[in-house]
């Protein structure tokens, strides 16, 4: 018998024992070898949500010999992340993710146990601290400031011929700033979108990581094929090498300022090598932590402000509700501050129906069963990767009245967690895995979408109708507008209040 021939009896007669052995949850039919891989379209999250129309709410899906059951509704993802929650606290690894983690040797990619408990300690309590959050508060404020001080200059350009900018531009160069300035106290690009050398370096190791870890190829799935794609295993290597080496270059520097003057400052990389002996933590450890920060927090709140502003293009409505808010509660005297949050309920409204509609991450990350459970009355093996489609969660008809509808109201008449209390709103997961840097994000988010608010009016770009904007996702574990948004900021505060007041921390 062929080689072919025989993996194609293997992968049948292990799915046909896995399907005799457990009830399985219903989903497509699976192919020899390849399972369902091939069957997957692009946007996955819409993809399952689809099959869950047709399948149910729990579906199984099939990526070579690897089981990945997919929830897409509020009570099921309750199960997964809070009655079942110790049993799929693992996590699911890529070969890029276990790689560029070591297995596991920083908070994401950790499976739960003392390491994940000692690391996300480190995070709650010294990272993510209300104390380090407010001390870090200018950094974020002058980043914004500057976004906006940009903004201004190129829609109010008398050279430029064409009136709209690419929103995804300038929230871009936010984000990278906001997030190397935290990580590392540096700044690496301007709003023109120049960057440094090492600016440059960091965001090709940025690129190069997401396509590498976006990989639906079939070595990633089927183990015994790998050694036919060899110089895929060299691709791996050489990133975490490159990622390594930028990263203990800075690493470097900080260890030296800090010799210099004599302590350390709030940003991330100094609290963590200021850390690493009252926590026992390894370079490998600190370097992955960096790293989970920038990954998590840099594409993540560009995506969600862009689809925020998408809709409130397309419903003026919102935009000039939220707008009147703003004005009553700031003014047109000062600019808006995080301290302001408080009395700007419509505004964390409209956040939180962005993120309903619109969560960057649509699957959240991977779980990983390490026993034996039942989800929706289904048995899930010890080893099946675990998802919940946030993206169908937030649009569940069961529980959202009009859920294609955009209606901040809605979060007016009812208040609902969004940090992993109300499963129905799950931009940040919830139970042992949840985001340890929630509040980070909500801040950023609310921040930056209320300065753009105050300052501009924003309208469609000139010969574009509202309606016609595409609000489809580009493919990919981060869920991009598939076309960058492109409108027209009109100015709407006193020219003095657009300028940057830079930040020295």
């Amino acid at each position: 018998m062929s080689l072919p021939l025989i993996l194609i009896a293997i992968s049948l007669t292990y799915q046909l024992y896995r399907r005799l052995r457990f009830k399985l949850p219903p989903g497509p039919r699976p192919w020899p070898v390849v399972g369902n891989l091939y069957d997957v379209k692009p946007v996955r999250a819409r993809c399952y949500a689809e099959w869950a129309q047709k399948y149910g709410p729990v579906i199984s899906v099939w990526f070579g010999s690897t089981l990945n059951v997919i929830v897409s509704n509020t009570d099921l993802a309750r199960e997964v992340l809070k009655e079942h929650d110790k049993q799929l606290a693992d996590r699911h690894r890529s070969r890029s993710a276990a790689k560029f983690s070591r297995d596991g040797k920083d908070l994401i990619w950790a499976d739960y146990g003392p390491h994940y408990v000692k690391v996300r300690k480190v995070c709650t309590l010294e990272l993510f601290s209300r104390k380090r959050l407010e001390a870090l508060r200018p950094i974020r404020e002058d980043e914004v400031s500057a976004m906006v001080e940009s903004i201004f200059l190129d829609s109010t350009n008398p050279e430029r011929k064409d009136r709209s900018v690419q929103a995804r531009k300038y929230l871009v160069a936010l984000t990278f700033n906001n997030i190397t300035r935290l990580a590392f106290g540096k700044r690496f690009m301007n709003y023109e979108g120049i960057m440094n050398e090492q600016g440059k370096e960091f965001k090709a190791i940025m690129a190069n990581g997401l396509k590498l870890g976006a990989s639906l190829s079939v070595a990633e799935h089927i183990p015994w094929l790998r050694w036919m794609f060899p110089s895929e295993e060299e691709a791996f290597t050489k990133h975490g090498a490159r990622r390594d080496r930028l990263t203990q270059a800075i690493m470097e520097e900080h260890i030296l300022a800090r010799q210099k003057s004599g302590g350390a400052k709030q940003h991330f990389v100094d609290a963590l090598l200021t850390l690493q002996d009252k926590y026992d933590l390894s370079d490998d450890t600190i370097i992955g932590l960096l790293w989970d920060m920038i990954t998590a927090g840099m594409d993540t709140i560009a995506i969600s402000i862009e689809w925020a502003m998408a809709e409130l293009v397309q419903n003026p409505r919102v935009q000039k509700k939220a707008q009147e808010e703003l004005d009553r509660v700031i003014g047109f005297e000062r600019v808006m501050s995080e301290i302001d949050f408080s009395n700007l309920p419509y505004l964390q409204s409209v956040v939180k129906e962005a993120l309903r509609l619109h969560p960057p991450t649509p699957l959240m990350l991977p779980h990983r069963a390490n026993a034996n459970v039942k989800i929706g009355g289904y048995d899930i093996p010890k080893g099946t990767t675990v998802l919940v489609n946030v993206w169908a969660v937030g649009r569940d008809p069961a529980v959202w009245k009009d859920p294609e509808d955009f209606r901040p109201e809605r979060f007016l008449e009812e208040d609902v967690n969004m940090k992993g209390h109300d499963f129905r709103l799950l931009p940040f997961g919830a139970g042992r895995r949840v985001c340890p840097g929630a509040q980070l994000g909500i801040n950023l988010v609310t921040s930056m979408l209320g300065h753009l608010l105050h300052h501009f009016c924003w309208t469609p770009a000139e010969g574009v109708k509202a309606e016609e904007i595409d609000m489809l996702e580009n493919p990919g574990l981060a869920a991009y507008m598939r076309t960058p948004l492109q409108v027209i900021a009109t100015p709407r505060l006193p020219s003095h209040l657009y300028k940057r007041v830079a930040s020295d921390i």
